[in-house]
C-alpha cells in the first residue's frame, strides 16, 4: 500500500556564474544542511539518500557524486544517483518520492550540485547528445534544436516573437524577489528584441544561463511528517515520460508527437493528475513553477500542463494570464531562465513549488496555495517529469 509522502524541508544555494570560496562537495552539503535545518532534523535521521547529478563531464572528474558521500551524511546509507539530463532533478525527486511512498524508507534526502559554469567546454558536452552519424551534420545543439521547435509552434499557431520575449521579462522581473536567482532585473521586450541572436527566433534573453549552485529536498512519510513541526508539501502526483532521442523521429507521419508541442509533458501530466485527483488544472493549479530554459518552452509548457489550449499559450502571456497578479502565475522564481544550474535545475523546480505550498516563498509568495506543480525536460527534450504538490494528503 502507497504511503503518503510529504516535503518537509528544502535548501537553496545562491546560483552564479562561479562560485570560487565553495568546492562541489560543499556546494551539496550547504544544500544539504539548509534543507534539514527547515525540516528541523539532523542527518542522523535520514535513512536513505538520492544524489541528483547530471553529465560527469561537467565537472571534469569521474562520477564526483562520490566526492559528496561523506560531505553530505550518505556514508553507510543507501545511496542512489540519478541522471536524466536537464530533467535529472525531477527524476531524482521522484525517486527519493518512491522510496518513502514504498514504505520502504520514511526519510530520504534528495540532493544535488553543479558547477557546470565553471567548465568552458559545457557547449561541447551538451552537442555531443546528437548521433555523431545522422544529425551532427544537422549542427544541431540545446539551442537549435529548441529554434526549430519555436520555428514549428510559430508556423502551427501564430504565436510571435513578441510574445516570446514577455515571458523573459516576466521570469526576470519575478526573479527579483527571489535571492537565489543568477539573473534578474527590469528588462523590456525591445531589449530581448535587440539582444544578439542566437538561433532564429531565439535571442539572448531567450535563453537561460549557465549556473552553478546546490538545491535539496526532504522527503518523509506521513507518520514522520505529523512528528514534526513544519508544514509539509504533499507529493499527491507523480509523472515522468521519454521519448526517442533524436530529433527527426518527432516529426512526420510516422511520428506520435509534433515538435511544436509538447506532447510528451502532456502524456506525464495525464499521469499525475489522475494520481493526484486534479480534474481542471486550469482551476486547481494555483501556481507553477515550469521547467523552460527558453522562452519558447514556457509556452509549450502551460498548453501541455491544460492550462489552456494549444496555441493560446502565447496569446495569454501577452494578457498577463500568468503574471504574479494573473489567474495561474507561473515561474515566481524567475524560472530556468534566471537559474540553471543544469544537474539540479528541476530539482529547484520542486523546491520552489513546495516552498509555495508551504507558505516559504517571502516576497515571491502566492496567495492561498491549495496545489502547486514542478516540472522537468532533459536530454534532446526527449525526458519530462512532472510533480503535483497539494497543502493535503491525497
Amino acid at each position: 500500500m502507497k504511503t503518503n509522502v510529504a516535503i518537509v524541508g528544502v535548501g537553496e544555494t545562491k546560483y552564479r556564474t562561479q562560485i570560487p570560496d565553495l568546492n562541489f562537495s560543499e556546494l551539496a552539503q550547504q544544500a544539504a544542511l539548509s534543507a534539514l535545518a527547515d525540516a528541523g532534523m539532523t542527518m542522523d535521521e535520514i535513512e536513505a539518500v538520492v544524489f541528483s547529478m547530471a553529465p560527469s563531464e561537467f565537472m571534469g572528474v569521474n562520477d564526483p557524486e562520490k566526492w559528496a558521500i561523506d560531505a553530505i551524511g550518505g556514508r553507510n546509507k543507501p545511496f542512489m544517483r540519478i541522471h536524466t539530463g536537464g530533467a535529472t532533478g525531477g527524476s531524482a525527486a521522484q525517486a527519493g518520492f518512491y522510496h518513502v511512498a514504498s514504505g520502504l524508507f520514511d526519510s530520504v534526502l534528495v540532493v544535488g550540485a553543479d558547477k557546470v559554469a565553471e567548465t568552458p567546454d559545457a557547449q561541447h558536452i551538451l552537442n555531443l547528445i546528437w548521433d555523431p552519424f545522422y544529425e551532427k551534420p544537422m549542427a544541431l545543439n540545446t539551442i537549435t534544436m529548441t529554434a526549430l521547435q519555436a520555428i514549428r509552434h510559430m508556423y502551427k499557431y501564430g504565436t510571435t516573437e513578441e510574445q516570446l520575449a514577455l515571458v523573459a521579462v516576466r521570469s526576470w522581473k519575478n526573479a527579483i524577489n527571489n535571492p537565489y536567482a543568477h539573473l534578474r532585473g527590469k528588462i523590456t521586450v525591445d531589449d530581448v528584441m535587440n539582444s544578439r541572436m542566437m538561433s532564429w527566433p531565439l535571442k539572448l534573453y531567450d535563453c537561460c544561463p549557465r549556473s552553478s549552485g546546490a538545491a535539496a529536498a526532504i522527503m518523509v512519510s506521513e507518520r514522520k511528517a505529523k512528528r514534526l513541526k513544519t508544514k509539509p508539501a504533499w507529493i499527491n502526483g507523480v509523472g515522468a515520460t521519454s521519448h526517442t532521442v533524436f530529433m527527426g523521429d518527432k516529426m512526420g507521419p510516422w511520428a506520435d508527437t509534433d515538435h511544436g508541442d509538447w506532447d510528451e509533458l502532456a502524456m506525464a501530466a495525464k499521469m499525475a493528475y489522475k494520481m493526484a485527483g486534479i480534474q481542471n488544472p486550469k482551476k486547481e493549479i494555483q501556481v507553477a513553477e515550469i521547467y523552460a530554459p527558453f522562452t519558447i518552452c514556457e509556452i509549450l509548457g502551460v498548453e501541455a500542463l491544460g492550462f489552456c489550449e494549444k496555441g493560446r499559450g502565447g496569446i495569454l502571456n501577452h494578457e498577463g494570464f500568468f503574471e504574479m497578479d494573473g489567474p495561474l502565475p507561473v515561474n515566481p522564481s524567475g524560472g530556468t531562465l534566471c537559474a540553471n544550474p543544469i544537474a539540479v535545475t528541476a530539482l529547484v523546480r520542486v523546491c520552489d513549488a513546495a516552498l509555495q505550498v508551504m507558505g516559504k516563498a517571502e516576497n515571491r509568495q502566492v496567495k492561498n496555495i491549495q496545489n502547486a506543480l514542478a516540472t522537468g525536460v532533459g536530454g534532446s527534450l526527449q525526458f519530462h517529469t512532472i510533480m503535483v504538490l497539494g497543502s493535503d494528503p491525497n
